[in-house]
């Protein structure tokens, strides 16, 4: 029977013993997660959720608790250990109770006591179902999915997600996590960015616990660890991040890592830590393009609750806002919330007009534009040619098609005519323009090589 919530017995006299003795991260870890399974003087049993966790407070807190527990009762005290089901939430109950009776504060939710003491909670937000995915991250969304749904098995290990700021690694990592959850309740996954990682290994120095911080590290099955960007010139830092790896790694543990750069381009970080993450499945979250940013704008409309908002905001909105923000996802959601705002508070129709004034201090910041002259000049250094190329009658292959490639970019990303499009490449005709820009999203479409090229240049194009 689990010890009653309401009524205090020897356990709860025991654990305060022991949040006196033991360092705070590990008291959170390895002792609130107990619960009493019975707790009658002369025999405690206490049941822990894992078998990892129940074989550690053996070994490592046994001695302290059989100590305590004669103390308490005043008697030879019999304790055994067992994995039980309903332990987290018994333990939750049971400090849910205890907080009630000795402050205001709001207890935690149920299921905190199985979150690692050094770990932070995923945002409910960000799971596969809100994740829209589309050309520029279609692979990394998969490979999110696919990890995700052959855990416990680490095939891909580790799983290393890259790209610029507000394209969805954060969002990515967090869905992996929330998939792992549903089908594994069973397992561990702790969430942390690398600002987490490293004040906890320094509070741990401090306190003299950097046992139990590693072994708190080592007991995740899951390990998600975000913008590892920012471990660049610690080095003592990253010497433990390395052990960290390994020994996950090396126990069959899935780790998940971002950052905004690949491993191999990552300044400041030792060369066994990048070729450790080059081991694994790279996925890299490229720049949005049109075509995904509309699809977001329309996930987001369909989504909203409020009838002002999903009936009022036509999809011709949506498209001058895909055209304007560029830059990423995370400015592009920012826009989409304020252009609620104005759904909500006014009876007229949302145009693209009222839109453009509505948004004007955002839409400003995003302002660039993009020249004819800057993409040939792109293009052709691209491709190891003279802007001169884009120009000239010449109709070879290594000039013809990055011709093209210039002309598809010149259609998308500036608003020239097709006509003036033509003039500016060597006095072409607008039929011209058109045949190249055709072409390209023919190949586009079935050349992924080509496909990663044009990403990349665009990329280029719009920072």
């Amino acid at each position: 029977m689990l010890e009653s919530a309401g009524a205090p017995g020897m356990w709860t006299a025991v654990k305060e013993r022991l949040r006196g003795e033991i360092a705070p991260n590990a008291f959170d870890f390895f002792i609130k997660p107990l619960a009493a399974l019975s707790d009658h003087g002369e025999e405690l049993v206490i049941g822990a959720p894992t078998a990892f966790l129940r074989q550690y407070v053996r070994d490592h807190y046994g001695a302290q608790i059989q100590r305590f527990a004669e103390d308490v009762s005043g008697r030879a005290t019999r304790i055994s250990y067992v994995t039980a089901t309903g332990v987290v939430a018994a333990a939750a109950a049971a400090t849910a109770a205890e907080n009630a009776s000795a402050t205001t504060a709001p207890a935690p939710p149920a299921d905190s006591a199985v979150e690692l003491a050094i770990g932070q909670p995923l945002n409910p937000r960000y799971t596969f179902a809100h994740f829209i995915a589309g050309r520029p991250n279609r692979f990394a969304h998969d490979a999110a999915l696919g990890v995700a749904e052959q855990i416990p098995e680490a095939r891909y290990n580790p799983l290393f997600l890259y790209g610029g700021s507000g394209l969805g690694k954060t969002h990515l990592m967090h869905a992996l996590g929330h998939e792992v959850r549903r089908r594994r309740p069973d397992l561990r996954v702790v969430y942390l960015s690398s600002e987490r990682f490293m004040n906890g290994f320094l509070k741990a120095l401090r306190e003299k616990s950097t046992i139990e911080f590693k072994d708190m590290l080592r007991a995740a099955d899951v390990l998600l660890i975000d913008d590892i960007q920012f471990l660049a010139g610690k080095e003592f830092t990253q010497e433990e991040f390395f052990h960290a790896l390994n020994d996950l790694i090396g126990a069959g543990k899935q780790l998940v890592l971002t950052a905004d750069r690949s491993p191999r381009a990552l300044d400041g970080i030792s060369e066994r830590i990048k070729s450790r993450l080059a081991g694994g499945l790279e996925a890299d979250l490229h720049p949005t393009d049109f075509e995904l940013r509309f699809s977001i704008l329309q996930a987001r409309r369909d989504q909203a609750t409020r009838p002002r908002v999903r009936d009022g905001v036509s999809d011709d909105v949506l498209r001058y806002l895909a055209q304007k923000i560029v830059s990423n996802v995370r400015d592009l959601e920012g826009a989409f919330n304020k252009l609620t705002l104005m759904a909500e508070a006014t009876e007229e129709p949302v145009t693209v007009e009222r839109t453009r004034e509505f948004l004007a201090d955002i839409l400003r910041t995003h302002d660039r534009k993009i020249t004819i002259d800057e993409i040939q000049k792109r293009v052709a250094d691209f491709y190891n040619l003279r802007p001169a190329d884009m120009l000239s009658p010449r109709r070879a292959r290594q000039v013809a098609r990055p011709r093209q490639i210039a002309m598809y970019f010149a259609k998308r990303l500036t608003t020239r005519s097709l006509p003036d499009i033509g003039r500016r490449f060597g006095g072409r005709d607008h039929t011209t323009v058109i045949h190249a820009v055709k072409r390209i999203e023919e190949l586009r479409s079935t050349d992924s090589a080509l496909d990663d090229e044009l990403i990349r240049l665009q990329r280029m194009l719009e920072e």
